[in-house]
């Protein structure tokens, strides 16, 4: 456009980029994952977003001093160097053009020019002094360039080493500033570089530093092509920009760029950097070596994006993602701070979770009935807005047709009567909601005039994540209103109009009493990885999904706790003494009603008395008019002559109209295969028996365990919550379909008069009384 600056007049050509078709293959001799995805974007184009990284062909990956030596500034750190070579002969293996930046030349020279002075310096006192002087001996002071002089051949030779363990070529380029500035030499450079990707090897550049002139003076930024070379930052953006690279990493010692020097109490990193936004940023000193600062990365991160080139700045130091932190950034994953020059309309993901953690806890101060009164005005627009609903759920529909499965479209659509459902199960949580917060739960007193009290409080911000259900998001938020906790609701892309006009309505009805910002929807391009690691954010994840989607929650969530169920492995037991009227219709109810739910049943536990019986025959043909594919279990299947097919595990959940078959001796035997295959979900015993079926509700270790009735009876609606934010088959906080008090926590609030501990001591003047005191039945604000 006539707003870029014009680039080089070299024309320097960048390669066509692969398809995905010519992305080569190889043996599988590294723990990254390879990413086989087509490898092109628009010409001359920073990318505007992470999740397009991962179609960068062309690459520079820039090695900071602090990255390449070690602590003590003298020597390499070969650990973190051999996993840098990994990751980037990973990259090129898979089609990419690699290039590397290095510092490293002067810290490997210095320990090797050390050592050669120590040895002379020993080995000529040892002669002149005597051995007992040789604890005083000084090494001088080394200079620069002369270390780079004696290291750039060693650093040179490690990397050869390295990159042939993947049978990598590697080529060694020096440069100085004056290389840029003559025309031939330019040309050359050129020429030289696109040779050698050409032919797979990898260029490994670095300032020569044995015989660097000054940096001149003023020459910074006078246009795209008069960058100084002064260190290897601006070496990496010149070259980035020169050959017309894609992306461009620079490693350092820091995490990425701070609003204010890392370290300081008020100090944020920052995710997006904007050209521009330098103004409210506050620059720290340099790092332990090298020559530039993060100001000097900054400076020249926003000279290679001006150019055309995306920019990423990370930490390549810390032991915990070092192994992992290019490959991460070349996915698209949130590492360091990404250089854009598209700025998203709405708020960063981090901005909202800001909004929302203030407006919850503005919701948590609201009187109950303000709450109610809230979450009853959102009932009444679900039904006047009825028709905008279901247009936008309409659109939804069409665009997946074709792209969901029969379940997940099942799922994705509503319809007049869920909304009308939706409604009645919204005031039901108002009318439950009158004393959840600040609801006393115990009171003490401590001593004369000390006074202490449990009281609810909401756990903070909430972080549900949910795949085609887009009547989730009404429920979900009624109950965080009610209970008083901050919302920020990650929706499936499939489900986007619906979720849309459904979260305008519920900021809608927040806006009656001033609380519109507690309810957020995420509409950026967050990976859901991404989201689970905002731990300073959020306090509580609750996936609603598959269970793929939960087990992939619960392995990214960093730090924050996540409330859910990973599998609904439901079980049925029918006991010898079960009726033949009731096992039938439970048995339908259970696995054909809805087959896709997590509290379908999966797994039919027979009594060994029950086979080649009448209602064993009844039970078979109703599954096969219900068109049920039935999989035997090894000892059911060891009681047939012709069986179904044997099932692969006992431990499956099929969330379609399968469903397997086991035979067990007694109740002891059907509780020890539940407890063994089952995910402690929902359970069911069907018989007449009371005493056995006591004895089945006590030893079942399972969030749900009934008794004649079906598992469908699994659901906060169902159970009277009003809705559930999910089932939990976790032990701790909450357990079961979780509604209205599992997003509850509590504080202690003491209220003395000027009294210390040391007044309860042995010798002091006060004694523990500890006596429990009446709870009001008020709510207490």
């Amino acid at each position: 456009s006539g707003d870029r600056v014009k680039r080089s007049r070299i024309n320097f050509e960048r390669k066509d980029r692969v398809q995905p078709s010519a992305i080569r293959h190889v043996r599988s001799w590294s723990n990254i994952p390879f990413i086989t995805v087509p490898l092109s974007r628009a010409h001359g184009k920073s990318f505007a977003h992470r999740s397009e990284l991962k179609h960068a062909k062309r690459i520079v990956v820039k090695l900071g001093s602090a990255v390449v030596t070690r602590g003590d500034e003298c020597g390499l750190a070969l650990g973190r160097l051999a996993s840098i070579v990994e990751q980037v002969s990973v990259l090129q293996n898979q089609g990419r053009e690699m290039m590397l930046v290095t510092s490293g030349a002067v810290a490997f020279g210095k320990q090797r020019l050390r050592h050669e002075i120590l040895l002379s310096q020993s080995v000529r006192q040892a002669l002149h002094s005597g051995q007992n002087q040789l604890k005083e001996m000084a090494i001088p002071v080394l200079e620069a360039r002369a270390c780079a002089a004696a290291g750039q051949s060693g650093l040179m030779a490690l990397y050869e080493a390295m990159f042939t363990q993947y049978s990598i070529c590697a080529a060694q380029i020096l440069v100085t500033n004056l290389d840029f500035h003559d025309e031939q030499k330019r040309r050359n450079l050129n020429g030289t570089l696109h040779e050698l990707l050409r032919m797979n090897i990898v260029p490994i550049i670095n300032t020569n530093d044995a015989v660097v002139p000054p940096a001149e003076p003023n020459s910074d930024l006078q246009g795209v092509n008069v960058i100084s070379v002064k260190d290897n930052d601006s070496l990496a953006a010149r070259l980035a920009v020169e050959m017309k690279t894609d992306l461009l990493i620079v490693l350092s010692d820091v995490e990425g760029l701070f609003d204010s020097p890392p370290g300081s109490d008020d100090a944020k990193l920052i995710d997006i950097f904007y050209p521009g936004d330098q103004q409210s940023v506050t620059f720290g000193t340099k790092s332990r070596v090298g020559m530039g600062g993060m100001e000097a990365k900054v400076k020249a991160a926003l000279w290679a994006l001006q150019g055309g080139t995306s920019v990423v700045i990370a930490n390549g130091t810390h032991p915990k993602v070092s192994g992992h932190v290019i490959t991460d950034i070349v996915e698209g994953k949130k590492v360091g701070t990404f250089f854009s020059e598209v700025k998203p309309a709405g708020p960063t993901v981090e901005q909202q979770g800001e909004m929302a953690r203030s407006g919850g806890r503005m919701l948590a101060t609201l009187e109950p009935e303000q709450r109610a009164e809230i979450i009853h005005h959102l009932a009444d627009l679900l039904t006047d807005q009825r028709d905008e609903i279901l247009l936008a759920n309409k659109k939804d529909m069409e665009e997946a047709e074709g792209r969901l499965a029969a379940p997940l479209l099942k799922r994705l659509s509503l319809s007049t009567s869920k909304l009308n459902s939706l409604a009645i199960g919204l005031r039901q949580i108002a009318s439950s909601s009158q004393d959840s917060v600040g609801r006393v739960l115990r009171r003490t007193r401590i001593a004369k005039n000390l006074e202490l009290e449990q009281v609810t409080v909401p756990i903070g911000v909430l972080l549900v994540i949910f795949e085609s259900r887009p009547d989730c998001l009404p429920q979900v938020a009624a109950l965080a209103i009610a209970s008083g906790n901050g919302l920020l609701l990650k929706g499936g892309k499939e489900a986007a109009h619906s979720n849309r006009i459904l979260h305008l309505l519920t900021q809608e009805a927040l806006s009656i009493h001033g609380v519109k910002e507690a309810v957020q929807l995420v509409n950026t391009r967050e990976e859901v990885e991404d989201l689970c690691r905002l731990d300073k954010m959020i306090d509580l994840i609750i996936p609603r999904g598959s269970s793929q989607l939960v087990r992939d929650i619960q392995k990214a969530a960093k730090g924050i706790p996540v409330m859910g169920h990973s599998e609904g492995i439901c079980h049925m037991y029918l006991d010898s003494e079960a009726s033949v009227d009731k096992v039938t219709r439970l048995v339908r109810d259970s696995k054909c009603e809805y087959p896709a739910a997590c509290n379908a049943l999966e797994t039919l536990l027979i009594h060994r008395d029950l086979l080649r019986t009448p209602l064993f025959d009844q039970i078979i043909d109703m599954l096969r008019v219900e068109q049920v594919k039935i999989h035997a279990g090894p000892k059911f299947a060891s009681y047939l002559t012709f069986s179904p097919s044997e099932v692969k595990s006992l431990r499956t959940e099929y969330g379609d109209l399968e469903l397997c078959i086991e035979v067990v001796d007694n109740v002891q035997e059907a509780i020890d295969h539940i407890h063994k295959y089952g995910s402690s979900h929902t359970d069911v015993i069907v018989t007449e028996n009371e005493k056995t079926a006591e004895f089945f509700l006590q030893h079942v270790d399972s969030a749900c365990v009934f008794w004649n009735a079906s598992t469908r009876f699994s659901d906060g609606y169902r159970f009277g919550l009003g809705a559930e934010v999910g089932i939990s088959t976790s032990r701790i906080h909450a357990r079961g379909p979780v509604g209205l008090e599992g997003l509850l926590t509590t504080k202690w609030l003491l209220r003395g008069q000027d009294h210390v501990v040391s007044d309860f001591s042995e010798h002091g003047s006060l004694k523990y009384l500890h006596e429990n005191l009446p709870i009001p039945q008020r709510n207490i604000n």
